[in-house]
C-alpha cells in the first residue's frame, strides 16, 4: 500500500467555507474514484491547513484512479471553485516500513 498526503494552506478565515464547498460538491466527487483514509484539519501547529490522506495498493492504482477522476466533467468544472482560498498545495507519497500497522 502507499499513502498519498495532500495538505492544502487556506488564506485566513477562509477554513469554514472551503470545507463547506468540498463536503458539498469535492467529497462526493473524490468517493467515487478514490479511497479516503482520513480528512483533517490543523488545530496545533500551522494554521488554516487542511490535510488528507489517499490510500492506494500501488503506484499504478494511483494513476488510474486519479485519471479517472481528473477526467471527470464535474471534477473539472468544480477546480476553480477552490482555487481562490488554497495558498499553497503539498504532495507527498508515503511508503510504510516493514513493521508499520498500515501495510
Amino acid at each position: 500500500m502507499i499513502i498519498e498526503k495532500r495538505t492544502y494552506t487556506l488564506h485566513p478565515g477562509a477554513m469554514a467555507e472551503f470545507l463547506a464547498l468540498y463536503e458539498a460538491e469535492g467529497l462526493p466527487l473524490h468517493q467515487k474514484y478514490l479511497t479516503m483514509l482520513g480528512y483533517f484539519v490543523s488545530d496545533i501547529g500551522p494554521l488554516n491547513q487542511i490535510v488528507n490522506l489517499w490510500g492506494y495498493e500501488s503506484m499504478a492504482e494511483r494513476d488510474e484512479k486519479r485519471a479517472a477522476l481528473y477526467s471527470d466533467p464535474d471534477w473539472i468544472a468544480f477546480g476553480p471553485k477552490t482555487t481562490g482560498y488554497i495558498r499553497t498545495m503539498q504532495n507527498m507519497i508515503l511508503k510504510p516500513t516493514a513493521f508499520s500497522p498500515i501495510r
